[in-house]
């Protein structure tokens, strides 16, 4: 097999945080594939660090579910989990930051966050389905910022990639772009007015939640 990586630059940032990140992008990107076996000598190589950075990076990537490990057998990569409980674990934290941006969070953060929105309905309007998911990625994590909320952004942090994995073949709740867009367009004026409940509400409306 060819090596999928070139090898790490050395820095100030943890090692095995940069190994975790790299294993973490091959796997979203199809470079390293579900099943696929992952032996730590051969990534540590193809990376140009030692086995310690891969295995602590492996322990990690298991935890969040991209990898999975049988003692003494096999370590691999895992296969996507049902995309039905990533949507509505997703759409709740996004309501729940959404809530608590709209009550904390300051000006500037919040002006950012409608930058963003504005790109979600722009990607909405045209029914572009991959700009959609990449324009509401990036207004989730400006809101989870601002959200002010230390343990929220620890679970994104950890578990972002394996969220994105679960969520590349999404597609919209609501079906009908007109529909859809104006969903959003009532969402973007309640966040924009700081209506944390009513935002939330309708957000959750757009995923389909109860």
């Amino acid at each position: 097999m060819t090596a999928p990586f070139v090898p790490l630059e050395p820095s100030r940032v943890i090692l095995s945080e940069k190994v975790y990140t790299r294993l973490g992008e091959a796997i979203l990107d199809g470079r390293l594939a579900p099943g696929e076996r992952l032996r730590d000598q051969e990534l540590a190589e193809w990376l140009g660090v030692s086995r310690t950075p891969v295995r602590e990076a492996l322990q990690r990537l298991e935890r969040v579910g991209l990898v999975e490990v049988s003692p003494h057998r096999y370590t691999r990569v895992s296969q996507p989990r049902q995309q039905s409980d990533t949507i509505e674990l997703v759409a709740y934290n996004m309501g729940h930051a959404v809530r608590m941006a709209c009550d904390r969070a300051a000006d500037d953060a919040m002006a950012v966050a409608g930058e963003r929105l504005g790109e979600v309905i722009a990607a909405s309007r045209v029914d572009d389905h991959a700009e959609l998911g990449a324009a509401s990625h990036a207004f989730f994590t400006v809101v989870t910022r601002a959200s002010g909320n230390a343990a929220l952004l620890r679970f994104v942090r950890d578990y972002e990639i394996a969220i994105r994995r679960d969520l590349l073949a999404w597609l919209p709740f609501i079906e009908c772009p007109l529909g859809r867009t104006a969903a959003y367009e009532a969402f973007a004026e309640a966040f924009a007015a700081r209506d944390g409940e009513q935002a939330e509400q309708l957000l959750r409306d757009i995923h389909g939640l109860a």
